[in-house]
């Protein structure tokens, strides 16, 4: 049996982290998001995404949709073609509700996860309350 490389686990914003912020203030953006997770739930099942194929390190990051998101835009042209469309759709809306100021702290984290650069306490503060599952 061959084992493939692993990928590194690349993340420009901690999606999930914004999110969490967006459903507090603004519940209906649910109605945006959750047909989206849902949708790329399937595809992942559908093109049998393993999130074990990224090195993440950071623990806290194991099983992160953005891996899920990542694996589709490499394995699926129907998924990189409805993300060309729907995404630019959920950017304009997040940005809308979160601050300048927590997008630059959610794109600071990302980068240090990343990297790994991050202590398991920060990594925990950052991710207390978050872990909805994917």
């Amino acid at each position: 049996m061959i084992s493939e490389a692993k990928k590194n686990a690349v993340c420009n914003s901690c999606t999930l982290k914004l999110v969490a912020i967006a459903y507090r203030r603004a519940p209906c953006f649910r109605l945006l998001r959750e047909p989206l997770k849902l949708s790329m739930r399937f595809l992942a099942r559908a093109y049998r995404v393993n999130t074990r194929e990224y090195v993440v390190r950071t623990p806290a990051c194991y099983d992160c949709i953005r891996f899920y998101k990542v694996a589709l835009k490499e394995k699926s042209a129907i998924f990189r073609w409805l993300h060309r469309w729907i995404n630019p759709v959920f950017d304009y809306f997040i940005e809308r509700i979160v601050t300048g100021e927590e997008l630059h702290q959610a794109k600071s984290y990302a980068q240090a996860a990343s990297m790994g650069s991050l202590s398991e306490k920060e990594a925990e503060d950052w991710m207390r309350g978050l872990k909805t599952g994917f």
